[in-house]
């Protein structure tokens, strides 16, 4: 079985985040990198249905030359290969080019499932799988708290607000994760020294066969108009209930536009 892992790397969760001025997207280079917490999840499962059935894992990802760090690290994780598909014209890409970009690499490759976290950490969106699902022409199982597979018939367990439901495809298809799935692996000693050997390829938006005026912030389906920087914390209002500390906070939060 082959399968291909979507991975992506995020501003630290614990930095604080900021936009830039100059075009109003994330501020990246302020802030430390990392691999998106619940892709890590996904590696591990494809990883999990690897070591059962055979066949290899591919990592993709989008993103500056800096990914590949990100990348090794799924690498160092057991992964076989990966793809990296970085070029400048791809700054500033929406959720929709995103998913039609890495749809175009997945589709070079060879593979049986596709798998997806439940949401990146700095977009909080949790569209991707099914982004990537129409893009492909694939059915899509998401919210997977658990993934079987049996020949050709991939079965999840979906997580819903009580309990799950039991769904289930023919493969080729995309299988969304969440963090109650498993628990990732740290790598080791060996998996990091053995990663800086692994195939990593590197692909421009022309290798991948993409259209450099459909990608980028100018092309962009969605974008921000302004922002206002937080404002500083500021002391704390005391208000004495003597006997309307009800109204009190009423008139207080209705002040504030929260009411």
């Amino acid at each position: 079985m082959n399968i291909v892992v979507c991975v992506k790397q995020v501003p630290d969760s614990w930095a604080e985040k900021k936009l830039d001025p100059s075009d109003k997207t994330e501020d990246r280079a302020s802030v430390d990198a990392v691999m998106n917490e619940l892709d890590e999840y996904g590696v591990e499962e494809a990883l999990r249905l690897k070591e059962a059935h055979g066949g290899e894992v591919t990592v993709v990802t989008m993103g500056p030359e800096k990914a590949t760090e990100t990348v090794r690290k799924a690498l160092s994780m057991g992964a076989d290969k990966a793809v990296l598909l970085t070029d400048e014209s791809l700054h500033g890409s929406d959720a929709v080019q995103t998913a039609t970009a890495l749809a175009k690499v997945i589709s070079g490759l060879e593979y049986d499932l596709v798998i997806v976290g439940s949401e990146s950490t700095d977009a909080r969106m949790s569209i991707m799988g099914s982004l990537l699902a129409e893009a492909l022409g694939l059915p899509q199982l998401t919210q997977a708290r658990k993934v079987t597979v049996d020949g050709s018939t991939v079965s999840i367990e979906r997580q819903t607000d009580t309990g799950y439901d039991v769904v289930e495809a023919q493969t080729p298809a995309v299988v969304g994760v969440v963090e109650k799935i498993n628990e990732p692996r740290y790598p080791s000693f060996k998996g990091i020294m053995a990663a800086k050997k692994k195939p990593l390829t590197t692909l421009t938006v022309a290798d991948a066969g993409l259209d450099a005026g459909t990608v980028g912030l100018a092309n962009s389906f969605t974008g921000v108009s302004e922002f206002t920087n937080r404002p500083p914390r500021s002391a704390g209002q005391i208000v004495k209930d003597e006997g309307d500390g009800g109204v009190k906070i009423a008139e207080f939060l209705a002040a504030q536009k929260i009411v």
